[in-house]
């Protein structure tokens, strides 16, 4: 997991460098295509030659668009405005907003840590933004709308997957979602590739990049660690992501944020920890009573 988190947040680095000649769907097509491959050599090894059902045909094309789609796009086109540490920050509070989704619509409560974790993950974001308050009218506003709409379209792709769990196998139902997705997007992919003179040898080894390791072997990662440490401590993992992100922004892109915007993303980043590790622990114990 920290090998990944390493990965994922490099994929941010060689993004945005893809980005300043291609187009977001683009990338996103390609990169998936790429992780595609991967993806189907290990389900028809480890799962078989089972598919999807045609009745959850219409619940996978919706987890593409929301996911892998729609997510990406917000994510990759707030890139234009923002720096990417900003952006993961922003994405920290995904597991703040799930529980209010789980409160507002499944009425499941919520415990005294969430309530105050879910408090500072709004204060620090505010932190963060509140720093850029005089750049926010000059076109900053629209990045962080990009990036919020990327926490909702996440959380709705959660929710949809999470529908489909006890059908499918793991790989099966990530290579259902990538199958949706490429069906979705390839004729306005192939409709926008890039001119071949603006193509390099960087860019391409980008690409592969983010389809071998961001998302083929990614994926790989997430499934084991899933497997092994469980989803509350893989979610903890995930959520130091805007620490390995800041690093190589700073390293390899010159972006530089505030200490005020540093100490609202620390807030967000154990803000986060709390909620996930609560949840966690609410889960099992639900689970157990249960059992």
């Amino acid at each position: 997991m920290i090998f990944l988190m390493l990965t994922w947040g490099l994929e941010y680095i060689f993004a945005k460098q893809a980005l300043t000649v291609i187009k977001p769907l683009t990338l996103i097509f390609f990169k998936y295509l790429i992780g595609y491959i991967i993806v189907l050599i290990i389900k028809l090894k480890a799962e078989g030659k089972k598919f999807m059902k045609k009745r959850d045909i219409p619940i996978f094309l919706f987890c593409a668009l929301f996911g892998e789609i729609g997510y990406f796009y917000f994510e990759y086109t707030a890139m234009e405005f923002l720096p990417v540490s900003i952006i993961t920050i922003v994405l920290a509070f995904v597991p703040a907003l799930s529980i209010l989704i789980d409160k507002a619509v499944f009425k499941k409560n919520i415990t005294r840590r969430m309530t105050i974790g879910i408090f500072f993950c709004i204060f620090g974001i505010i932190l963060v933004m509140g720093v850029d308050y005089y750049s926010l009218f000059q076109g900053k506003i629209i990045g962080y709308m990009l990036a919020f709409s990327a926490v909702i379209t996440w959380n709705l792709y959660n929710f949809l997957t999470a529908s489909l769990h006890g059908r499918y196998e793991s790989a099966t139902l990530t290579l259902n979602q990538m199958t949706c997705t490429l069906l979705m997007i390839w004729p306005y992919a192939i409709a926008n590739l890039p001119s071949r003179e603006t193509i390099t040898w960087e860019i391409i080894g980008g690409i592969l990049f983010l389809g071998i390791l961001g998302t083929g072997v990614g994926f790989i990662i997430m499934v084991r660690s899933l497997y092994i440490l469980g989803p509350t401590v893989s979610a903890t993992f995930s959520n130091f992501l805007p620490v390995t992100t800041t690093l190589f922004g700073w390293l390899f892109l010159d972006e530089i944020i505030s200490p005020m915007q540093m100490l609202g993303g620390s807030i967000v980043i154990v803000a986060g920890y709390i909620v996930i590790r609560e949840k966690g622990r609410v889960e099992e114990n639900t689970n157990g009573g249960t059992d």
